[in-house]
């Protein structure tokens, strides 16, 4: 194998060495390497922490929502929404008793199911996604039939005017 070095005698890695190199020591910084091409280097990365992720969900036997709950706990968002008090912050935005009753019966549906943390993050997502502008769709599927992913902004489409049965979605 032919060794390439940069104008400072630094050994430049193609995708492969690089991926392999990171994955042998994860406390490698990735600003220390030098790279020949970081889009093939960000492809050959993906793939191999698919293949990596694969392999070991096949060989691991686990809980469906152990894997769901480790996963909301690694959610990359401000502290601000991780301890939001999402009950209250939905509650708050109800205006009529329709809605407080619709709302206290769909936060109990989430709270069985373990998605508080859910909620936060899509409170998270649409403020970020309002204060970048980015224009997302009306609404699409049976998520459309919960009233508080339409207070949260997820989707447009109030179910209690169309009367549409939260159960449709939180099944």
């Amino acid at each position: 194998m032919t060794i390439m070095l940069d104008k400072y005698s630094r050994q430049i890695l193609n995708e492969d060495q690089a991926v392999e190199m990171l994955y042998g020591n994860p406390q490698l910084e990735i600003s220390n390497l030098c790279l020949q091409d970081v889009t093939k280097f960000n492809n050959a990365s993906s793939r191999l922490y698919n293949r990596t992720i694969l392999k070991q969900l096949g060989e691991l036997d686990i809980d469906v929502g152990w894997f769901h709950k480790q996963n909301q706990d690694d959610w990359n968002m401000p502290e601000k929404y991780k301890t939001l008090d999402i009950a209250k912050y939905l509650l708050d935005l109800c205006k009529t008793d329709v809605e407080l009753q619709r709302v206290g019966k769909e936060l109990l549906l989430y709270q069985q199911r373990d998605m508080f943390g859910l909620l936060c993050f899509l409170v998270y997502l649409v403020d970020t996604m309002r204060d970048n502008n980015v224009v997302w769709g009306v609404g699409r599927g049976s998520s459309v039939a919960s009233y508080v992913l339409y207070l949260i902004g997820v989707h447009k489409i109030d179910s209690i005017y169309y009367d549409l049965d939260v159960d449709e979605f939180l099944r």
